[in-house]
């Protein structure tokens, strides 16, 4: 289950349906990844054909990534089995 969010607008879109502060053309693509999101209990449940989950670096060590469309990209991180710290960015 999704318990925080970093993205405010993505926040207000997953609570209220609100695009403001996400891109509208991609509202679909992040429903159907927050409904997923919000199921999951291991990063490996977000590993579906063209999410394209990987683990990230640095910074983000324990944080995961799935693909919204070209460079735009939801991280997350997990505490136990919830979902926390789901973000919605530009990685360029």
């Amino acid at each position: 289950m999704i318990r925080s969010y970093r993205h405010k607008g993505l926040k207000r879109f997953a609570e209220s349906g609100s695009k403001a502060g996400i891109q509208p053309k991609y509202a679909d693509r992040l429903r159907r990844l927050l409904t997923a999101l919000d199921v999951a209990s291991v990063p490996q449940d977000m590993d579906a054909p063209g999410n394209k989950l990987h683990r990230l670096e640095g910074d983000l060590a324990h944080h995961w990534a799935v693909s919204v469309s070209g460079n735009w990209r939801l991280t997350f991180s997990f505490d136990g089995e919830d979902v926390i710290l789901v973000d919605y960015q530009d990685y360029h």
